[in-house]
């Protein structure tokens, strides 16, 4: 007896429910994200094999590169407070609409007179280029001293701890220009601080 021979016929699954999970979490990875605002400064930091981290809070990093120096805080109410002191300083009245958008900003570069034509752009018009011409630090207008000396008194007063110092460079960052910044710190009894440099692979 000759034996049925049964078709094969192909199998199909449903994708649907597969779909369904996908655009979820394609629709929850977009809302949850927050878009990486390109830096004002952007530089190219000296490569070493250091991995220790910098703190996350009590902090002020104070970039420098072209010929610039751009000035950044941690802490929300820390920097309202470092501005509330900077205006007092220099006689500029800042408003509370101001001091929130201030306290929500990263890294400035523009001197005092210009901080709240600063303040009224869009985020993303701040990091356009020659817009921030960077935070004067000559001796007849060192603002980055004051800035420095004030933040220091701000995160006393908000957070009752000393303010920590990171400096990151740009590596082809003539060596005077470093050298006037660590001048300013060391004048505030500074000595220790921070410099924040890129990963290098170490030789095995």
């Amino acid at each position: 007896m000759m034996a049925i021979k049964m078709k094969k016929k192909a199998g199909s699954t449903d994708m649907t429910a597969m779909c369904d999970v996908a655009f979820l979490l394609l629709s929850f990875f977009v809302m949850t994200a927050t878009a990486k605002i390109p830096e004002a400064l952007p530089v190219d930091t000296p490569a070493s094999t250091v991995q220790s981290k910098l703190p996350e809070d009590n902090l002020a990093t104070i970039t420098i590169g072209k010929g610039k120096v751009f000035y950044d805080l941690k802490g929300r109410e820390v920097r309202k407070r470092a501005l509330e002191l900077m205006g007092q300083k220099y006689g500029v009245e800042f408003t509370e609409s101001e001091s929130e958008t201030f306290g929500l900003m990263e890294g400035i570069g523009v001197p005092i007179s210009g901080l709240k034509q600063l303040i009224a752009m869009k985020t993303a018009d701040r990091s356009k280029p020659g817009v921030q011409s960077g935070v004067p630090k000559d001796s007849l207008d060192n603002q980055l001293k004051e800035w420095i000396y004030n933040s220091r008194i701000a995160n006393i007063d908000v957070n009752d701890k000393e303010l920590q110092i990171a400096i990151k460079g740009d590596a082809k960052e003539e060596y005077p220009a470093i050298k006037q910044v660590m001048d300013i710190l060391q004048d505030q009894k500074i000595n220790s601080f921070n410099l924040v440099t890129g990963l290098r692979a170490t030789e095995k």
